[in-house]
């Protein structure tokens, strides 16, 4: 079975966690061991989030003296790409000796007229108190807002058009390569309308909308959307809150969830699901083969037809 997982930016750094490499690199095993028992069966493609580690590097970038501008969004998700699938890949690689693993750069486009550009929602980088999150967003020009925790940066999320690389991944799939590709939504570029040539776009491209296209695009048989909770929740921080275990595509849009968290999770599984009839699954890292069984998480499932 070919399997498409989209692992959460949080896996490598917890919410609350000092961002130092050290701690990044004492989390990769976990994710590592979970994506290991899914690979031992099945293809594997593997991507990931990169908003706390995005969000570092732009705090790092924009304070740097050495810099007369700070480093534009695109070339920063592409830093986060090396970085994380490197740790990945060097996890992986010791936990699945003989298997081929590669990490891919990949490169996303989307459309220079996207909506999202005017309306940023994708959060990224660290937790601030309403009232730092202020100060740094006067000295910065930064647009901030209120995250479950406290407050956070929030950039462009335009949503993605194709990925470049994905016959190149569907070459790899081929020779039996788990491919780490598609970190952070991918690269987010504008291809020009006249000549394809591609240009980098200020934004971060949702990883879980990236990797329902990615599935879609290379037939996979299951998307499988890995968080820190262990499932979708209805009426969630209410009184009333009850834990998802089967959904269609039409009651998960029903939920309405939060655009900044649930909400990207829950449209990407039920799009690779509508477009492909295939199943998709969303809850913890460490129940992920017991989700891929049915046997943990939110299982997606196509609408049953609509009869006479």
């Amino acid at each position: 079975m070919r399997i498409v997982v989209a692992l959460g930016g949080n896996a490598l750094l917890h919410r609350g966690e000092h961002p130092d490499a050290d701690v990044q690199i004492a989390n990769i095993d976990r994710v590592a061991t979970a994506i290991a028992a899914l690979a031992i069966d099945h293809e594997i493609v593997l991507t990931h989030g990169n908003g706390p580690q995005i969000g570092l590097l732009a705090v790092e970038s924009a304070t740097d003296p050495a810099l007369s501008a700070p480093y534009p969004f695109d070339l920063l998700g592409a830093q986060t790409q090396g970085m994380i699938g490197s740790l990945l890949l060097r996890a992986l690689y010791d936990i699945l000796p003989g298997h081929r693993i590669a990490a891919l750069v990949t490169h996303t486009v989307v459309r220079p007229d996207d909506p999202a550009f005017l309306r940023p929602t994708k959060f990224v980088g660290q937790v601030y108190p309403q009232d730092v999150a202020g100060t740094l967003a006067r000295k910065f020009g930064w647009r901030v807002a209120e995250d479950t925790t406290g407050w956070r940066r929030v950039v462009a999320s335009p949503a993605p058009q194709r990925i470049v690389e994905t016959d190149t991944i569907h070459e790899l799939l081929t020779c039996r390569t788990l491919v780490i590709c598609g970190g952070g939504g991918g690269v987010p570029v504008i291809a020009d309308a006249d000549t394809g040539a591609l240009s980098g776009a200020e934004a971060v491209v949702d990883k879980d909308l990236t990797a329902a296209l990615l599935a879609e695009d290379l037939k996979a048989d299951f998307l499988l959307v890995l968080t820190d909770v262990p499932n979708v929740y209805a009426h969630y921080g209410t009184p009333h809150q009850q834990p998802l275990h089967d959904a269609t595509p039409s009651s998960l849009r029903r939920g309405h969830f939060a655009a900044g968290s649930m909400g990207p999770k829950t449209e990407a599984a039920a799009r690779f699901v509508e477009r492909t009839g295939g199943l998709a699954a969303i809850g913890a890292l460490d129940a992920a083969y017991e989700m891929l069984h049915g046997r943990a998480g939110t299982l997606v499932r196509p609408d049953l037809p609509v009869t006479g």
